[in-house]
């Protein structure tokens, strides 16, 4: 079994950043993003995919409760890498898409 990247290996790292060192482009975080909302709440990927930055979130999504906002964190502490302290949720990240994806944005800025 080879060791060497491959050409998708190489695409894969690029988009993403992984393995690198390098941020995560905005445009691979959006997608992540929407692939965790999507994978959490039930969703299919293109009512994920329609969400824009001014797309309502918490109390707009009627499968993002309270326990769901649990899960959508966590699921994205695993596949972002990032830590997310209780002090740094609030209402104002849940109320949009925008807002959560800043949100998203500073904690791997922090990373």
């Amino acid at each position: 079994m080879s060791t060497t990247p491959t050409a998708s290996d190489t695409q894969a790292t690029e988009e993403t950043g992984e393995g690198t060192g390098l941020p995560m482009s905005r445009a691979a975080l959006d997608a992540e993003l929407k692939s965790i909302i999507a994978d959490v709440l039930g969703i299919d990927s293109e009512q994920a995919d329609a969400l824009d930055n001014d797309s309502g979130l918490f109390g707009h999504l009627p499968e993002l409760d309270s326990m769901a906002v649990a899960g959508l964190l966590t699921e994205m502490e695993d596949r972002l890498d990032i830590v997310i302290e209780d002090d740094d949720v609030d209402g104002e990240m849940l109320e949009t898409y925008g807002g959560l994806l800043a949100f998203a944005e500073g904690k791997l800025a922090e990373a």
